[in-house]
């Protein structure tokens, strides 16, 4: 009996030791936790009312320090140094380690992403629920992961401080010049300041310059009626009046209200002011990218690298946008048309705070389509439900560039672009586009 004992007693050590000697589980990471991840810096930029240009900048930092990670893997991936300004190569993984890169990546995604918005506690919810389940499956490789993820934030950080933002927030507000009847003027109804006329000085990701890609001239402002510019000014406000008259059901104002991306519509009642929060033009191109990419089925690699190469094409296209607008400094038509034909004339579309040359719009998603098309292919047909939450159906589009060409279009029906505005800011946004997909060898 006493053997007997004895002999269960050592089975029952032996299984103890063979279960603690059991290799602990690999942490997989999906590309849902990658959409996860930008989803939610996607929601805190709409909270915390990010500007366009500098929602822009959020997206691109943590998505190139993801990059650079996974592009120590042998894939089809290659890292952006030398192709990207400034950027040296991130510190490496060790190779007899237990780093994860894909595990990696993602920690470095949300952990930039912190450092770029106002309400950090709103990433760190994502990233505390996502830690405890990731440490409770592999609590070596998560630590071991989440230390190299830490160098490698520290590196981008050191890089993206250098860009120029920070010394563009103590800059002067941009100085309206009243004596000129064809520059830019604040519009109602809040009547704000001209938002990021420094956005020029940022270092660019890929271009050579702000300038590099300025379009065409618009046409010279002139209320003569015979003037190209006239002309302009009244198919704006023709079109808006005749889109108004088919009613909130029209084509022309779906596509308005699909593509408005305003971040932050003023809304007066009475006394009281107060805002609607809605996503930037560059974040609607984001979230085509996870549509692409979910459609694709693309791994955990393939869609970083759609992310990043299309959110450095948006950013360029910001930084090359916003140099002509404080160039030209053109005064926008609800203006024009308050003052000189139709003093109770409102667009459809609440007008932004800047001046109106090129379209925002019509650039970024002119650079979007491009890169895009080079990573999914041409003729990519989808259903764009990236408005559903702000209570806008689902569009479908052809391809990035019938999307594009949509978006660009939707400034005319809004009543806040002229023509030009919207025909050259397009041609600018593709030129600006085929030039980072060549760069990045898409």
């Amino acid at each position: 009996m006493k053997h007997l004992k004895l002999n269960i007693y050592s089975i029952a050590v032996i299984c103890l030791l063979v279960s603690c000697s059991k290799p602990a589980e690999h942490i997989e990471i999906s590309p849902e936790i990658f959409h996860k991840s930008v989803d939610k810096v996607m929601e805190i930029q709409i909270h915390d009312i990010f500007s366009p240009p500098v929602a822009s900048r959020i997206f691109a930092y943590p998505n190139i320090a993801a990059y650079e990670i996974l592009a120590q893997k042998a894939g089809k991936i290659e890292s952006l140094v030398g192709k990207v300004h400034d950027l040296k190569a991130i510190p490496k993984a060790d190779a007899n380690g237990e780093v994860n890169l894909e595990l990696a990546a993602i920690i470095a995604h949300m952990e930039v992403s912190k450092i770029l918005i106002f309400s950090e506690d709103r990433m760190a919810k994502l990233q505390d629920s996502l830690y405890m389940q990731w440490e409770s499956v592999n609590e070596k490789e998560f630590k071991e992961s989440k230390t190299y993820a830490f160098e490698v934030v520290k590196h981008i950080k050191e890089w993206m401080n250098k860009d120029n933002y920070n010394q563009t927030r103590t800059m002067s507000k941009f100085t309206v010049d009243t004596d000129n009847p064809s520059r830019w003027q604040p519009t109602p109804p809040s009547y704000m300041d001209g938002i990021e006329p420094h956005w020029n000085k940022i270092r660019p990701f890929i271009i050579d310059s702000a300038s590099q890609f300025k379009p065409k001239p618009h046409p010279e402002y002139s209320l003569d009626k015979n003037s190209k510019f006239y002309e302009e000014l009244m198919e704006v406000y023709n079109v808006s009046r005749e889109v108004t008259e088919d009613g909130d059901e029209s084509e022309a104002v779906q596509i308005a209200r699909f593509w408005d991306c305003n971040p932050f519509v003023s809304v007066t009642r009475g006394h009281f002011m107060f805002a609607t929060k809605k996503i930037s033009p560059g974040a609607h191109w984001i979230g085509i990218t996870k549509i692409a990419s979910r459609k694709t089925n693309a791994n955990v690699e393939e869609t970083v690298n759609a992310y990043t190469k299309t959110s450095l094409a948006i950013a360029d296209a910001f930084i090359s946008c916003w140099d002509e607008k404080y160039r030209s400094n053109l005064i926008r038509p609800e203006t024009v048309i308050n003052q000189n034909l139709d003093p109770d004339w409102l667009p459809i579309l609440q007008t932004p705070p800047f001046p109106e040359y090129s379209s925002g719009h019509s650039v970024v998603s002119g650079a979007a389509s491009v890169v895009l098309t080079e990573i999914f292919g041409d003729n990519f047909y989808f259903e764009d439900d990236t408005e559903i939450p702000f209570g806008l159906p689902i569009r479908s589009f052809k391809s990035f560039y019938d999307a594009s060409a949509e978006a660009a279009l939707s400034r005319l029906y809004g009543g806040i672009h002229y023509r030009a505005a919207i025909d050259n800011g397009l041609d600018q946004g593709k030129e600006l586009g085929h030039f980072v997909a060549d760069k990045l060898n898409l």
